[in-house]
């Protein structure tokens, strides 16, 4: 079955970086577009990053030029580097699998099928 298994999460002090991993196994990795969300507590899910099989990638403003998703799809990892990391990047931080590439809206939690358990990510001021 599908599986999706985040790592890397964290406490780092503002300024800080962290590098979070999502092993997924269960399916041909390759054929799909992968995100990564975040959900702070008492707010919505949102997008953080979405990278497509041709490698080109989308961010929320609020990350553009702070976080790099990138994936090896020989090991069927999908990395997300996060770097000046701010105490609003608090919240827990989940990969999931796109359902179709070009159908619906990368930034749509409804466009995915599958999520892996979460990492918590931590920023102090």
């Amino acid at each position: 079955q599908v599986q999706l298994v985040e790592s890397g999460g964290g406490s780092v002090q503002a300024g800080g970086s962290l590098r979070l991993s999502c092993a997924a196994s269960g399916y041909n990795y390759r054929g799909y577009c992968m995100g990564w969300f975040r959900q702070a507590p008492g707010k919505e899910r949102e997008a953080v990053a979405h990278i497509e099989s041709t490698l080109r990638t989308n961010y929320a403003d609020s990350v553009k030029g702070r976080f790099t998703i990138s994936q090896d799809n020989t090991e069927a990892t999908l990395y997300l580097q996060m770097n000046s990391l701010k105490p609003e990047d608090t919240a827990m931080y989940y990969c999931a699998r796109r359902r179709a590439c070009y159908l619906g809206y990368w930034f749509r939690s409804s466009s995915y099928d599958y999520w892996g358990q979460g990492t918590q990510v931590t920023v102090s001021s």
